[in-house]
């Protein structure tokens, strides 16, 4: 029997029901299940649809294009190229990838994407999964023909009626199923997510004041590696970016849902520059972690994002994660 093709799921490209296996992950284009070593892998809608087509057509250019009607319908208006920077962002969290060095999604400039790991492909086990009658989406099965049609046996008229009835119990119990799955995947239990606040330049010394800003930056990419099921991470919240005498704690937990809050303030000390990191535990406004970093007077802090974006993610593992 020939697999379905979803032409509402993935637009105008039609592509055959099929499990994929590369390195540790596998993914299911039918339920939009990435799992890491049998473990899901939450991922949103978008980015599933775009490592769908990815990983279909690995080893091939997949242009912008291609990618934007595959994840968007004709009639949706978005900011295509930060909607599309935000999907392959996502994936390449979810995978602990990089674009620096890629192991999964190389990037062409302006031309679009290449899935360059090994991929299994397993059409015969979508088969045996989905198979079933061509159409342009899922749909679940009439019952009601199956019930009436002629061709199915209608003797004795009772057995005919309690298989119906076993019929429509079963696919009640699908449907939960997949909608726990789904659940699960998506609101992955007792995630603690960890709130990141614009750091501040207490110097007076406004040359400072980009490289310590971008340094919240950094520590939410090194967060968001760690991987979207095990960690959330919020660095753009509206009270994050407020300034440390303006940005109260409780305040900050009502408005993010974080357990823990990120900060840091780079001071002058003994004729030097000291940044001062912490992470506050929010449910008691308690400070569980602090960590100063003395640099020379005059320094650039080429480095420091590194340094900082480091340190903070054994705190994390340690204090959050307790790996």
């Amino acid at each position: 029997m020939v697999p379905i093709t979803k032409r509402e799921l993935y637009g105008s490209t039609l592509l055959a029901v099929a499990a994929y296996r590369f390195g540790v992950f596998a993914f299911d284009d039918r339920t939009m299940l990435l799992t890491r070593a049998g473990r899901p892998v939450a991922l949103e809608p978008q980015p599933s649809r775009a490592l769908a087509l990815l990983v279909a057509r690995a080893g091939d250019l997949v242009t912008r294009d291609e990618l934007r009607a595959h994840i968007w319908s004709s009639d949706t208006h978005v900011d295509f190229d930060r909607g599309l920077a935000y999907c392959i962002g996502e994936l390449r969290s979810a995978l602990g990838d990089s674009a620096e060095n890629p192991r999964f999604i190389q990037t062409f400039p302006r031309r679009g994407f290449t899935f360059i790991a090994p991929v299994d492909v397993d059409r015969e086990a979508g088969s045996k999964r989905e198979a079933g009658p061509k159409g342009p989406a899922l749909q679940e099965p009439d019952v009601g023909r199956v019930l009436s049609d002629p061709a199915v046996p209608s003797d004795p008229p009772k057995a005919t009626s309690h298989n119906g009835i076993a019929l429509v119990f079963a696919i009640v119990a699908a449907v939960a199923a997949a909608a726990g799955m789904w659940m699960a995947v998506r609101f992955p239990a007792a995630r603690p997510i960890v709130a990141v606040a614009v750091f501040e330049n207490e110097t007076g010394d406004a040359s400072y004041s980009l490289a310590v800003a971008a340094l919240s930056d950094a520590i939410v990419e090194r967060l968001t590696a760690l991987g979207p099921s095990r960690v959330g991470v919020d660095g753009n919240a509206g009270i994050l970016r407020r300034p440390r005498d303006a940005r109260d704690w409780r305040a900050v937990a009502r408005e993010t849902g974080a357990a823990f809050l990120v900060a840091g303030d780079l001071q002058t000390k003994d004729g030097g520059l000291s940044l001062l990191i912490y992470m506050i535990r929010l449910d008691d406004g308690t400070h569980v972690w602090v960590q100063r970093i003395p640099r020379p007077a005059g320094d650039s802090l080429r480095t420091l994002d590194t340094d900082v974006a480091s340190q903070i993610e054994i705190a994390v593992r340690r204090i959050v994660l307790k790996s």
